[in-house]
């Protein structure tokens, strides 16, 4: 049983493709990002896939009783592999060139992912969310869907077989069902494991089933509909619902959930009512739709690496770039077409030669890869690296006093890696001489451990008892800590879930007795276009030499600009501060110059100050601790705070 093609199906791929490149390319009219949803792309192409794997193999067990999984997959392998496997043999020598060396492992492992049809499980446990400005620095983020789908070519066929042959009769019920209880479990998902939900197969199989559905009924009655008005007026309505979701949606609504229902429904009505004799399927049907449908794969696959290698390199690209941009895609998109896709596809090319050649291109890209990997991302390409700036924290944690041996006061600093930057500082002042500095931590607390602001809650909460972290000892020192801590200082970079809690935290601390100081939110000098570079360390990266004075004076005149960054949860926590009347600090009246704004990225003595896009250097921990030394207010509150004169 033959399946028929269908031009208008191409259409729809050619809608869903230009959806997908104009949404990662940001297109914007007066400041407005007009394909917002173009998101849906992704979505629609799940449905038609799902139609039309269904429709191969229930039409293959219907004329021959049995199923070729050999021939199933040697055409998924003609179809999919040759062209991915070139786009990234292309991307590599950019990734040498433009990706620095900590992007380059996750760009070398997001490639080997990739190729294990597992790349979606790789963005979700690296914390990769899909829309976040990060994303579009990551040239493969894209394969995440190409790997949901290849895990349904692995998986649907067996069960679809299992099904027909033992449970014939129910398999419309089952394939209902399964759409039925996949939605409903995606949309309670979403909500509880954004993440998973977005990424994995079991909460994006109801929009494959969607398409299985309209499959599994053509093929029992023997066509689509026959109605001629429904037929004339369903596919624009499934039109109008595609393009309302493609114009409207946005990345900060509930996806996939209830609401994604309303492009999946237009799919399938384009889908099982569209005609070559009405408007709609006539247009779809056209040469220009066809043409783009034809070459939608190469499309999608070169759009993504396409801009995110022009992003790494040159920032945010223009209006006039991105049509430069798309241009390009188009005409990589149709070389890769038809002298990749097509003959790989041709029949006539023997199947041998092809595992023959993907194979050598399989060993070369994983030798490169994994080589970058072992190497570290070959820290020597560029002329800057940031091992030698940074210290443990660990190693300032000295003299805590615990059994009051000492006239000295004890400060508690409690926060993630940005309290350990606030540890390093007081630590170098000649505040030392009358405090004992501290960090909240385990007994013995492995290097990149990070004291997070809720578990103090939680601490306190559950009494000082019950909880158990990592191990008891942790629960023993912290007691010891935070039982002779004169002061605790809060500090971090504070989360969304820190802000929810923080006022509760301050009142159980004052109830406790505690006195209580707070910094407010860790500053972000960062270049976003780049990986998480400061904008001092990206000049150096893209021009490959130090900044001359005046390149110097407009980086520093940025980074000020950056801190904009953080006014609204600054705002947040100065009344949270007030509400509860403890001492706020003010990190951009230390760590910046308000006057002159400017935020320095060297020290007097040409030390870079940040070793990252946020957190400091051992010149700057030395630079800020002078900095405070000399601010009188913060001095006046830890004189008030701990009962003690400074000199």
């Amino acid at each position: 049983m033959k399946l028929n093609y269908r031009p208008e199906i191409d259409g729809l791929r050619a809608i869903a493709v230009l959806a997908v490149i104009f949404y990662h390319a940001q297109i914007t009219t007066l400041d407005h990002q007009v394909f917002q949803g173009g998101f849906i792309g992704v979505d629609i192409f799940f449905v038609i896939s799902g139609y039309l794997i269904t429709s191969i193999i229930l039409k293959e067990l219907i004329s021959t009783g049995t199923f070729s999984f050999k021939y199933f997959y040697e055409r998924r392998i003609r179809r999919i592999l040759p062209a991915l496997i070139l786009v990234m043999l292309v991307s590599f020598p950019f990734a040498w060139k433009y990706i620095i060396p900590g992007s380059f492992i996750d760009f070398s492992k997001s490639i080997l992912y990739s190729l294990g049809f597992s790349s979606n499980f790789y963005f979700h446990f690296t914390g990769q969310q899909y829309g976040a400005e990060s994303g579009l620095l990551k040239p493969f983020l894209h394969t995440w869907s190409l790997s949901v789908e290849e895990q349904y070519y692995i998986l649907f066929p067996i069960i679809l077989l299992v099904t027909f042959k033992y449970l014939r009769k129910y398999l419309g019920i089952i394939l209902t069902l399964g759409f039925i209880i996949s939605i409903i479990f995606t949309n309670w998902s979403i909500k509880n494991h954004p993440s998973e939900t977005f990424y994995f197969l079991h909460t994006r199989i109801w929009e494959l089933l969607a398409g299985s559905i309209l499959a599994y009924f053509e093929i029992q009655l023997g066509r689509r509909s026959e109605n001629r008005i429904l037929n004339l007026l369903l596919p624009g309505v499934g039109i109008l619902l595609i393009g309302h979701s493609i114009f409207f949606f946005n990345d900060k609504m509930l996806h996939p959930s209830f609401y994604t229902l309303s492009p999946i429904i237009g799919v399938c009505l384009v889908v099982w009512f569209s005609d070559k004799n009405e408007v709609v399927g006539k247009i779809l049907s056209s040469k220009l739709f066809v043409g783009t449908g034809l070459i939608s794969y190469s499309l999608y696959l070169w759009h993504y690496p396409i801009f995110a290698f022009y992003r790494i390199k040159n920032f945010t690209p223009s209006e006039f770039d991105k049509i430069e941009l798309i241009f390009l895609t188009f005409v990589l998109s149709i070389i890769s077409y038809f002298f990749v896709e097509r003959p790989f596809r041709n029949k006539k090319f023997n199947f041998k030669k092809i595992i023959y050649i993907l194979g050598f291109a399989f060993f070369i890209i994983l030798s490169l890869n994994f080589t970058v990997i072992f190497n570290k991302g070959y820290e020597t390409r560029f002329s800057f690296s940031n091992k030698p700036y940074y210290i443990k924290s660990k190693e300032f944690e000295v003299g805590y006093n615990y059994d009051n041996y000492s006239n000295k006061k004890n400060v508690l600093i409690v926060g993630n890696s940005h309290g350990e930057d606030t540890l390093k500082i007081l630590s170098l002042t000649n505040l030392k001489d009358k405090i004992y500095f501290n960090l909240a931590s385990p007994k013995k607390r492995k290097d990149d451990y990070n004291f997070q602001i809720e578990y103090l809650l939680k601490f306190l909460e559950e009494n000082k008892a019950k909880i158990d972290y990592y191990n008891k000892n942790w629960l023993d020192h912290l007691t010891k800590q935070y039982a002779n801590a004169d002061l605790i200082i809060l500090t971090s970079d504070y989360s969304k879930e820190d802000l929810k809690i923080l006022d509760k935290l301050i009142q159980l601390l004052k109830l406790d007795n505690k006195k209580v100081m707070i910094f407010n939110n860790a500053l972000e000098i960062k270049q976003q276009s780049s990986y998480n570079l400061n904008r001092f360390d990206y000049y150096i990266y893209k021009n490959k030499k130090l900044p001359k004075k005046e390149e110097l004076k407009q980086i520093e005149k940025e980074m000020f600009e950056d801190i904009d960054n953080t006014k609204e949860i600054n705002m947040k926590i100065k009344k949270i501060a007030e509400k509860n009347n403890i001492y706020l600090i003010e990190r951009e009246k230390i760590f910046c110059d308000l006057v002159k704004k400017k935020c320095p990225a060297v020290t007097d003595s040409g030390y870079k100050i940040y070793w990252d896009y946020s957190h400091i250097t051992n010149e700057g921990a030395k630079y800020f601790a002078k900095k405070i030394q000399k601010n009188k207010l913060f001095l006046i509150f830890i004189e008030r705070l701990l009962n003690i004169k400074l000199n």
